[in-house]
């Protein structure tokens, strides 16, 4: 069984943000597609074609997509249901029938205890308030041995004119929620939710840390 609380304020104010986000998103290349790629490879080495795979933040879908042959299912849901408009329709497109996409909050979506093999979140820790609870959160969900894998940026140390003018960008309605920390704060933050990490990696000109993590 899966439940999600009505969306609070906060929330729905990031739905907003990201629903006109969607668009200009969904068009706009990837950064370091040769990083990319190399978090796909790792990724798709973990799974097997019998895995229950949950995407949190899946954004327009393009990673879910990818990954959707070597899996048995992937539940890929995110707070914007324009980003997730743009995703149903490459799935469509795609004729891909193994990705189910639907609107939540990761703040508030809960699913049955064990519930999957592997889930995923890309790019989306550090626009989360409390990430500490989502990591417990998906440390409940993920079956016994299962996998922890992310992908998120850490800023602490880097652009600190952009962490004075976040609030004011976030108040005018025309900047997201950001948190700055580090890596190393992000893998004690990942490891005290119980979690054994099996790699860290942080590619080149990237600011962020690619971890993958067990149950």
């Amino acid at each position: 069984m899966t439940t999600s609380k009505e969306p609070s304020q906060p929330e729905a104010s990031s739905a907003k943000f990201w629903n006109k986000m969607a668009d200009r998103y969904s068009k706009s290349p990837v950064s370091n597609q040769a990083a990319y790629e190399k978090k796909l490879e790792i990724t798709q080495s973990y799974f097997t074609p019998d895995m229950e795979v949950l995407e949190l933040g899946c954004g327009t879908g393009t990673t879910a997509l990818i990954h959707a042959p070597f899996v048995k299912h992937i539940r890929a849901i995110d707070i914007s249901e324009k980003m997730l408009e743009i995703a149903r329709d490459k799935a469509e497109k795609q004729s891909v029938e193994n990705v189910s996409f639907d609107q939540a909050a990761i703040d508030t979506f809960t699913a049955a205890d064990q519930s999957y093999d592997i889930i995923m979140t890309h790019s989306v820790l550090h626009l989360l308030d409390d990430k500490e609870a989502a990591i417990a959160n998906i440390y409940k969900m993920l079956k016994p041995s299962g996998y922890f894998i992310s992908s998120t940026v850490c800023l602490t140390g880097i652009m600190r004119f952009l962490q004075l003018i976040l609030p004011i960008g976030r108040l005018l309605g025309f900047m997201p929620l950001v948190k700055f920390f580090s890596a190393k704060h992000l893998e004690k933050c990942i490891t005290n939710a119980g979690f054994e990490i099996i790699s860290s990696w942080e590619p080149k000109k990237s600011h962020s840390a690619f971890i993958v993590a067990k149950k």
